[in-house]
């Protein structure tokens, strides 16, 4: 009964206005989610950084792969900005979407009619461009098609590589990624602590077992964190 009745009866305006205005928010909520993730991931990057630099002044004879660590986290760190960048743009158009469908309603509602709206299509077009809010955006585009508000969408999906990383030759934001975390970490935050109490001596032997332990074993993290942010 109810297929008949859809078949034959205009849609519900109001039943369309929050079916879009639902889809919205799903997509907002996951872009916030998206934003706060991409923060943190940030955060433990820089970490990783400051950890290769230390590695490297520590055990020089392996500085040259522990400075190769810090600038691939550089370049991985150079994407997640750009990611975020890209996200906080995105939330922006879709809260512009979300106004302008609300406003679009509300003067069909007054007027008994609707426009198509070349705004919204613009920037719905660009949602549905990125990878992982395609699928939603052409559901919430067909919603919008069916009300009147837009008349086509694009299907187009950009790679994600291409929009992270469109020059290839990073290394410039690269170099002055790693000069600002690497000059922020050598500033003192604090006035210096007092000195310990003097400790007994280590045996240089010892001394050198330990640090070689602890060098591969940072290495070695060093290298899976690596690998587990490129996977």
């Amino acid at each position: 009964m109810e297929t008949v009745r859809a078949i034959f009866m205009k849609p519900d305006p109001q039943a369309q206005m929050r079916k879009c205005n639902a889809v919205i928010r799903q997509n907002i909520r996951k872009l916030d989610r998206d934003i706060t993730n991409n923060k943190q991931t940030e955060a433990k990057i820089k970490n990783y950084i400051i950890q290769a630099d230390k590695r490297a002044q520590r055990d020089p004879s392996r500085g040259k792969q522990a400075q190769k660590d810090a600038r691939d986290f550089a370049r991985e760190l150079v994407r997640h900005r750009r990611a975020s960048a890209r996200l906080i743009t995105s939330k922006a158009q879709l809260n512009s979407v979300q106004m302008q469908v609300n406003e679009a309603f509300a003067v069909r509602k007054i007027e008994g009619s609707i426009k198509a709206s070349a705004g919204i299509m613009k920037d719905l077009n660009s949602l549905i461009r990125l990878p992982e809010y395609a699928i939603t955006m052409r559901d919430l585009g067909t919603e919008l098609m069916k009300a009147g508000i837009i008349e086509e969408m694009v299907d187009d999906v950009l790679p994600q590589d291409d929009m992270l990383m469109e020059d290839e030759d990073a290394e410039g934001e690269v170099d002055k990624v790693l000069g600002e975390i690497l000059k922020t970490k050598k500033e003192p935050a604090l006035p210096a602590a007092p000195e310990p109490e003097p400790v007994k001596p280590v045996p240089a032997q010892e001394e050198e077992e330990e640090e070689e332990e602890d060098a591969e074993a940072m290495m070695d993290q060093m290298r899976n964190r690596l690998d587990a942010l490129r996977s």
